[in-house]
């Protein structure tokens, strides 16, 4: 794939992220009584469509899914510490478990805003399930609501990263990987 060439290193292949995905969702499986509520799965789109896909089809309960949209990049490599509501739920998400399901969480801005909004709109409790977690970054504190929990893929170190839905200006979505972007292609 002519993409590869613009990738420095390759963080996590495939398959394991696959691999890592499967052991989230057993884990939400375990920590949700097949008994209660279908919880409420909420993409942040884009970058999480990918990741989303993979681990809702791995979750051994019945639940529903929406997208949010939350722009705080742009086609920058920064986050803007503002993020800006585009595109809000479809669902009713009143008295229900809400997972937040992010691809990155880098400086905390948008999640902590994301779980503020679920809060108002009436969520029982909220968790987050970050494909990845960038603590180097972190900017802003965030708490999870209710009974929520905090589920993280991998740490990711402090690198430019696109793959596995992840862009640089809408673009490397597609690879099935997550890699670090040679600083040529974003500076």
């Amino acid at each position: 794939m002519a993409l590869d060439s613009h990738i420095e290193k390759v963080l996590w292949t495939a398959g394991e992220i696959s691999d890592r995905v499967a052991e989230l969702a057993a884990e939400i499986t375990s920590d949700l009584s097949p008994n209660s509520p279908a919880p409420v799965l909420v993409g942040v789109a884009t970058g999480a469509f990918v990741f989303l896909a993979d681990l809702v089809r791995q979750i051994k309960l019945p639940i529903s899914v929406d997208f949010i949209r939350a722009d705080s990049y742009g086609a920058g490599t920064e986050s803007t510490g503002a993020p800006r509501l585009s595109l809000d739920l479809k669902l009713d998400v009143t008295g229900k478990h809400v997972i937040l399901v992010e691809d990155i969480v880098d400086s905390g801005s948008t999640v902590a805003s994301l779980i503020g909004h679920l809060e108002k709109k009436g969520a029982s409790s909220v968790s987050v399930c970050a494909f990845l977690d960038k603590p180097a970054r972190r900017k802003v504190e965030f708490r999870v609501v209710g009974s929520g929990n905090y589920y993280r893929g991998f740490e990711c170190p402090d690198y430019f990263v696109v793959g596995y839905g992840m862009d640089f200006a809408e673009v490397y979505r597609n690879l099935p990987y997550v890699g670090v972007l040679k600083p040529e292609f974003y500076s």
